[in-house]
């Protein structure tokens, strides 16, 4: 399913289930710290009955799972969420193909409500209202983001230059360490209760930094196959040429929890 939004990368169209594959193999790449934090402050842990939007191939409840919360994943697209039940299924994860904002499940249900690299793609004002409806009273919103640091990491930054030779289009990037935006509509329901931001380095081999920059929104979820072919081979020279087979690349995490605050249903 095609997606155009004149905010990202310009209004070029981009659809998640091209890179459904790529994305499937190559993009569960949250170190351990990046779960624990989460478990550490109290969310999305034994007891907790927990909805992950934009869940894509399943990459936070099936990672978050061992700490014992019963989890949802919902997702627009419906190869990522195939992917997603072929790498849940020995798990009780539930998956759902759904755009968040018309999701139809239980006003009251969710005791968290989380939102993982996909935080800009919605549309907040129906949303917001929506998931004040399927939170308990005092739940919480979760929005958790990843990005690695072009400026600060020579491998990151070469990589960036090559994904906008194919794609000038590409607004992912340029990313500096930042708290998350959230819009002025959630007051209405919520409150700011905590964000954090901090760098952790993630380990790849060469295939698997190539195959998740391949995965990205401006390669794989946007390209014609052969723009893609032709950007992996460039990629996989550079890396060659310039690179160990095995590095860190410096990411920052930063996480976003917001809390329900109002009984005003209106």
């Amino acid at each position: 399913m095609y997606i155009a939004d004149k905010d990202i990368d310009n209004g070029r169209p981009f659809d998640w289930g091209k890179a459904s594959e790529a994305y499937a193999k190559y993009r569960d790449i949250y170190p351990p710290e990046f779960y624990e934090r989460i478990a550490k402050s109290g969310l999305c842990i034994k007891g907790q009955y927990v909805l992950d939007l934009g869940t894509g191939t399943g990459v936070l409840p099936r990672n978050m799972h061992r700490f014992g919360a019963k989890w949802v994943g919902a997702d627009i697209s419906e190869e990522q969420i195939a992917k997603a039940r072929i790498l849940s299924k020995d798990t009780d994860i539930e998956y759902i193909v759904s755009p968040s904002e018309s999701l139809e499940l239980s006003d009251g249900s969710f005791d968290v409500i989380t939102a993982c690299q996909c935080f800009w793609y919605f549309d907040h004002e129906k949303l917001e209202p929506k998931l004040f409806r399927l939170l308990k009273r005092g739940g919480r919103i979760l929005v958790l983001y990843m990005a690695f640091l072009p400026f600060e990491d020579e491998i990151a930054g070469e990589s960036e230059k090559l994904v906008l030779k194919y794609n000038p289009n590409w607004s992912g990037k340029g990313e500096t360490m930042r708290p998350i935006e959230i819009p002025p509509c959630y007051s209405k329901h919520f409150e700011l209760v905590r964000h954090e931001e901090y760098k952790l380095k993630v380990h790849f081999t060469r295939e698997g930094w190539n195959g998740r920059m391949k995965s990205c929104r401006g390669i794989g979820a946007s390209l014609s196959e052969n723009a893609v072919a032709a950007w992996e081979e460039e990629h996989m020279k550079m890396l060659a040429e310039k690179f160990p087979e095995e590095f860190d690349v410096l990411h920052y995490a930063a996480t976003a929890e917001l809390r329900a605050i109002s009984d005003d249903f209106d």
